[in-house]
């Protein structure tokens, strides 16, 4: 199967706080006219959907949640981080077929196969609050050697 419409996303990795504005970026090969939608997935869970045609928001979706954009660039934004936005994020195509996803699809259609293009996803991740002048000791999970206290909490742009 040849994917006439490639997606590629940015950034790949973006470590945040809480109360962080996020934005996620995602480009297409050629305009896709708004059809184009964002996902969030957790560890051990089915993809949940977001944002559809572009900048509609899914019920039940918190609205720290939006998207925006035209033609082939278009943006995820997480107004203000919170814990239980911890996620892997991604967008898909729906404008022509078949749908172009940053990740492959674990089922797929008789018959179909869906093309993936070969960027990873956004993984968001909170490092741990800081706690004024308390003396906290990082774990090996939420801390890189050589990593400052302040290396943390940066925006996308």
């Amino acid at each position: 199967v040849r994917c006439d419409i490639t997606m590629t996303q940015s950034p790949s990795f973006l470590p945040v706080s809480p109360g962080d504005r996020v934005a996620i970026t995602c480009r297409a090969s050629v305009d896709i006219y708004d059809g184009i939608h964002w996902y969030q997935q957790k560890p051990g869970q089915a993809p949940k959907l977001l944002i559809y045609g572009a900048s509609n928001l899914q019920p039940g979706v918190p609205w720290r949640f939006s998207g925006s954009g035209s033609g082939t660039d278009y943006t995820l934004t997480i107004s203000s981080m919170e814990s239980e936005d911890v996620s892997t994020c991604f967008c898909q195509q729906s404008w022509d077929f078949p749908p172009t996803v940053i990740q492959a699809m674990t089922k797929n259609l008789p018959g179909k196969k869906k093309c993936e293009a070969g960027l990873p996803q956004l993984l968001l991740l909170l490092p741990p609050p800081a706690e004024g002048t308390a003396q906290r000791q990082p774990g090996p999970e939420n801390y890189k050697e050589g990593q400052s206290e302040d290396s943390g909490g940066s925006s996308a742009r």
